[in-house]
């Protein structure tokens, strides 16, 4: 019975995930309200509540399954011969990506950003499941400590420039030029070995 319901349960979830997703990519954050969101699954608000304690927290959560999904699309340890190969291959699908959807862009990154203590725990495994891809990527599989600071450096450059562009500071021409200077920089002078 634990079993079925374990099932159930991440049926649930993922239905509640994926209303979320559709919502923001129609109407960017402000699009997702939570009653909609349940009436969407046909669920109770209250039920909702309990599997996402707020909006913010649902969005974030959506960011992290995107993070996984996008992780199990491809083996990026092993796209590429160096690690500058694999990490500019993924790049190149996460700025796809975020251009092809402005609005769940900027539904999922004004939630990482102004999350507040209610979501901080979503908020951290949302930045480990970045890390974590990040680093495999560059690790090829058998990440060094020095390629885990980097992935971090590179995931707290992407969401910088993530909210510059939702903001409208920089264009995404602009977000990617400064993610890939960065990247570059980060990576010059064999700072990460093969």
């Amino acid at each position: 019975m634990s079993t079925q319901r374990s099932r159930t349960s991440t049926r649930r979830r993922d239905a509640i995930l994926d209303a979320t997703l559709a919502a923001a990519a129609t109407g960017g954050y402000e699009a997702v309200q939570m009653r909609e969101v349940a009436k969407q699954v046909g669920v109770a608000v209250g039920t909702l509540y309990r599997y996402f304690p707020s909006k913010t927290h649902l969005l974030v959560s959506a960011l992290t399954r995107e993070f996984q999904r996008l992780d199990a699309s491809c083996d990026w340890s092993t796209i590429g011969a160096t690690p500058q190969e694999r990490l500019g291959m993924l790049t190149a699908r996460l700025h796809s990506d975020w251009q092809r959807d402005p609005q769940l862009t900027e539904a999922m990154t004004r939630a990482c950003v102004f999350a507040d203590a209610t979501a901080a725990s979503a908020v951290n495994q949302a930045a480990d499941e970045i890390e974590r891809l990040l680093v495999k990527t560059l690790g090829g599989g058998d990440p060094t400590d020095h390629q885990r600071q980097i992935a971090g450096l590179i995931a707290d450059v992407w969401l910088a420039n993530r909210a510059a562009y939702i903001s409208k500071r920089v264009t995404a021409a602009e977000a990617r030029d400064q993610i890939d200077r960065a990247v570059r920089l980060l990576l010059a002078g064999n700072a990460v070995e093969n």
